[in-house]
């Protein structure tokens, strides 16, 4: 074999493993691509439900990305719930969980405030809804209690009250409100429990907590409804529908999520199981473990 002719081989043997290892690290899919073999596409929206007469946007990413939108920072990085009405003993528990909880799903320290009472809302925002129950309007929470209190440290601030909410005279309820802009937000356990916290009803009831808690929080940091799959940051209408809807956030909410909290994905998922493992949520604690098989 001539000199020239060995070089021309070595030469294109190179180049055959420089392009071979290339396209074997263009192939490699990212956590989040990964895990989006989890994700269980939304079903066509039937009557009554959120979809159904709403034509909402899909957020990319990218749209995501452009938003102008709340991040943790130094000396604001923590979320705060704050308690408002009364509560009794089944209630304030379902709080604290609420509290580990949300420390597990967005990898930021939490704390609970002490309650404010419900005299601190005029009877100007108070109506009597559908099923004779006293509800409060939504926004004024937000706007007079929440904003004027927020923590200097807090980077979003969450809500809690145990009164049926309304958004506008026109709607019947609303099960939370959020503001992007301010980083506040409410959520109503009310009808998570039909009115009454039981020990029977405390589990199903905890699991609509967390999600709407969840989600709320979700809009703060800048995430729309959902229209990717079925996630914790769908629009609902009900509780039905609030119950079809995981606890999981899909591979798309994650991927957002992620890049404005900057968490580890694999520390995050086990401390969820474990939070799903102590409270017996077993259909979440086998999404989360589908989801760790697939981190490399």
């Amino acid at each position: 074999m001539s000199r020239g002719k060995f070089k021309l081989i070595v030469k294109n043997f190179l180049l055959l493993s420089i392009f071979t290892l290339f396209a074997c690290q263009k192939k490699e899919k990212t956590y989040f691509e990964s895990i989006a073999i989890n994700d269980l596409q939304l079903k066509k929206p039937r009557y009554g439900e959120w979809r159904y007469n709403r034509n909402e946007h899909f957020q990319t990413f990218e749209n995501f990305q452009k938003l102008k939108k709340i991040k943790p920072e130094a000396g604001k990085n923590t979320i705060y719930l704050q308690p408002i009405g009364d509560f009794n003993e089944f209630q304030r528990k379902q709080i604290e969980l609420t509290k580990e909880y949300l420390k597990a799903y967005f990898q930021l320290e939490t704390k609970v405030l002490p309650s404010l009472s419900n005299s601190i809302i005029p009877k100007s925002v108070r109506r009597m809804g559908n099923d004779s129950q006293e509800q409060i309007l939504a926004g004024y929470v937000l706007d007079s209690i929440l904003i004027k209190r927020k923590p200097k440290d807090a980077v979003v601030f969450m809500g809690i009250t145990e009164r049926d909410l309304f958004p506008k005279p026109e709607w019947n309820y609303v099960f939370g409100l959020a503001s992007y802009k301010d980083g506040v937000g409410v959520t109503s356990m009310f009808r998570f429990y039909d009115g009454d916290l039981t020990e029977s009803s405390s589990n199903e009831g905890l699991e609509r907590l967390l999600k709407i808690s969840s989600h709320e929080i979700g809009h703060m940091f800048g995430i729309s409804h959902c229209l990717n799959a079925n996630c914790v940051m769908n629009g609902t209408n009900n509780l039905s529908e609030t119950d079809s809807h995981f606890a999981r956030a899909c591979s798309l909410c994650q991927q957002k999520l992620n890049s404005s909290l900057q968490y580890d994905n694999k520390s995050r998922l086990i401390e969820l199981k474990k939070f799903f493992q102590k409270q017996h949520l077993n259909l979440e604690i086998t999404r989360a473990e589908e989801d760790l098989k697939l981190l490399k």
